[in-house]
């Protein structure tokens, strides 16, 4: 048993140091899992990577319990919570910008910008992983690891207990299903 997994240990155990040094451990990890997450979108102004990775600490120690077995485990974990942390920022810079809950009347026939779209997209994107979850919930859990965690095929085996061509399928059928839901 490598010492990840016995930190994750004894996390589990309610040890709330041993957190720490989870994150210790997994920093380089989290920091590219976040500069993935980020990379090429309009959220680098409002989150940076470093940022990113601060917040999920924070959310994950606020959650309080951690039931990550190993460092796939926990690095999916952190990519859902990194991925619900991005969505909420893109929810508030979006409610900010229409005003908050001032009445705003757009006079513009301009088009919005790509930076926009991009955050309207993402936005998409996870309603339809939640309407995916509610057909399916491993589906959204592979797309999760395999496109927010970047891990592969057969690390998402292991996490879930399934082999690589089942994860494989998985991905197709959730890919098909979400540029299906996409072209709604």
């Amino acid at each position: 048993m490598g010492d990840l997994t016995q930190l994750l240990q004894a996390v589990r155990e309610g040890d709330s140091s041993a957190m720490d040094r989870v994150f210790e451990l997994t920093y380089h990890e989290l920091h590219q899992l976040a500069h993935r997450r980020l990379h090429g979108s309009a959220q680098r102004a409002e989150l940076n990577t470093t940022s990113l990775v601060h917040e999920c600490y924070l959310r994950l120690v606020q959650v309080g319990q951690l039931e990550a077995q190993d460092r796939t485990h926990f690095l999916a974990y952190a990519a859902r919570a990194m991925r619900s942390i991005v969505v909420d920022a893109v929810r508030r810079r979006l409610a900010a910008r229409r005003g908050g809950a001032e009445l705003h009347v757009t006079l513009s026939t301009e088009t919005p910008d790509a930076a926009s779209l991009r955050e309207h997209e993402l936005l998409r994107v996870n309603e339809m992983l939640e309407e995916l979850g509610k057909l399916d919930a491993r589906l959204v859990r592979v797309v999760e690891m395999r496109y927010f965690a970047g891990l592969t095929e057969e690390q998402i085996g292991l996490a879930l207990g399934l082999s690589a061509r089942t994860i494989r399928r998985d991905w197709e059928k959730a890919r098909m299903l979400l540029f299906t839901a996409m072209q709604e």
